[in-house]
């Protein structure tokens, strides 16, 4: 009798195989759009952009714009864009004067933590929801689990709307406070300390009891190898993806070494494909490899990109690549990326180490949702 993974393995195969044959393995390298404050809901080409509106969704369905607002009350466009054509994680901002200004979740002691706009001054705009009737309403962040914050519109009846950003063609996503760091000051941006990053991500659509995950390398044919952390004795540990809170936006991906769960991360290097590895808390390092059925181990490496989000691969010996995924206990399945939220090449230091990128299961993206 098969197991549960091994059907749905057989099962996936040829689901890729379809997939790969309908060419919706990712984004094409589309013409971008972009949109100004005084332009219409459709959009107008510009380099490498396509713009998302993004929205209060009030229980009764109805949309409310989400703008910033200066110490005037002037009002500014607030907007979701892809970076580079990729739609996994889409940054939030702010246009005022052609200029884009970063959102973010500033460090508060408040309940809600405030959703701001950061000028190139370190000026701070107000986020607000705006009603038919005039009245503003504050976008704050709300509740936190895990990695995720939730960002909500919310009236004087404390009701809360949650945040979306809305493509041109309607496709939907999340607006979310997406946090990488434990620590309280996720980053400075002009002279702001904030706790964490505004993203727009992918909708989970179903829901989802299991908190550990299995990662594993997946072929385009449908084989699935395991992906294992090497010790120094050169034992196999387990690399799996933790749900914290069975919130599946942005899952942690770890090495079970020692009794120890250890984080795994793209490390700053000069190589023609990025370092993955696992981080022990001494700065060991640990190699990640992709265990083939006759014993073979794979290089798991990251795949240089122009954008924040870096495919994650097996190499084999003749240089196939495999494609990296998380797969739930019932046959679920995530992708599993590096993912950079600020533009320097150095992340953030762990542990005496660089660290280039952040690796997390998220949402697939199978097509460009425009």
């Amino acid at each position: 009798m098969k197991s549960p993974l091994t059907s749905f393995s057989i099962l996936f195969g040829m689901v890729l195989t379809i997939i790969s044959m309908a060419g919706l393995t990712g984004c094409d390298n589309k013409p971008a759009e972009a949109k100004t404050d005084e332009t219409p809901a459709a959009t107008t080409q510009a380099t490498d952009e396509t713009v998302w509106h993004v929205k209060a969704i009030t229980p009764e369905g109805g949309i409310l714009d989400v703008k910033a607002l200066d110490k005037d009350g002037k009002i500014y466009d607030v907007k979701a864009f892809p970076r580079n054509g990729d739609y996994h994680m889409m940054d939030i901002k702010a246009i005022k004067d052609g200029k884009k200004l970063s959102v973010k979740m500033l460090v508060s002691h408040d309940a809600n933590i405030p959703v701001k706009a950061i000028g190139e001054d370190g000026s701070i705009y107000d986020i607000k929801a705006l009603m038919a009737d005039g009245t503003r309403l504050d976008v704050k962040g709300v509740g936190q689990v895990g990695n995720i914050i939730q960002v909500k519109a919310i009236t004087a009846n404390r009701e809360q709307y949650g945040i979306k950003a809305i493509s041109p063609e309607g496709h939907l996503y999340d607006v979310k406070g997406v946090k990488m760091l434990k620590d309280s000051i996720e980053g400075q941006i002009n002279g702001v300390n904030f706790y964490a990053h505004i993203k727009g991500i992918p909708q989970i659509l179903s829901t989802s009891a299991d908190s550990i995950w299995h990662i594993k390398a997946i072929h385009p044919s449908g084989k699935i190898l395991d992906v294992k952390a090497i010790d120094k004795a050169g034992n196999l540990n387990s690399v799996k993806a933790i749900a914290k809170g069975q919130d599946l936006h942005l899952m942690d991906i770890k090495a079970f070494i020692g009794g120890k769960s250890l984080p795994v991360k793209m490390l700053v290097s000069d190589d023609e494909h990025i370092p993955v590895k696992a981080v022990g808390e001494d700065g060991t390092i640990y190699d990640i490899k992709a265990i083939t059925p006759e014993g073979d181990r794979l290089d798991v490496k990251g795949i240089r990109n122009a954008g924040n989000i870096f495919q994650l691969k097996a190499i084999s010996k003749e240089g196939d690549l495999y494609g990296v995924k998380a797969i739930s206990p019932t046959g679920n399945l995530m992708d599993v990326k590096g993912i950079k939220m600020v533009d320097d090449k150095v992340e953030m230091k762990l542990n005496g180490l660089d660290i280039f990128a952040h690796i997390k299961a998220i949402p697939m993206v199978m097509d460009c949702p425009m």
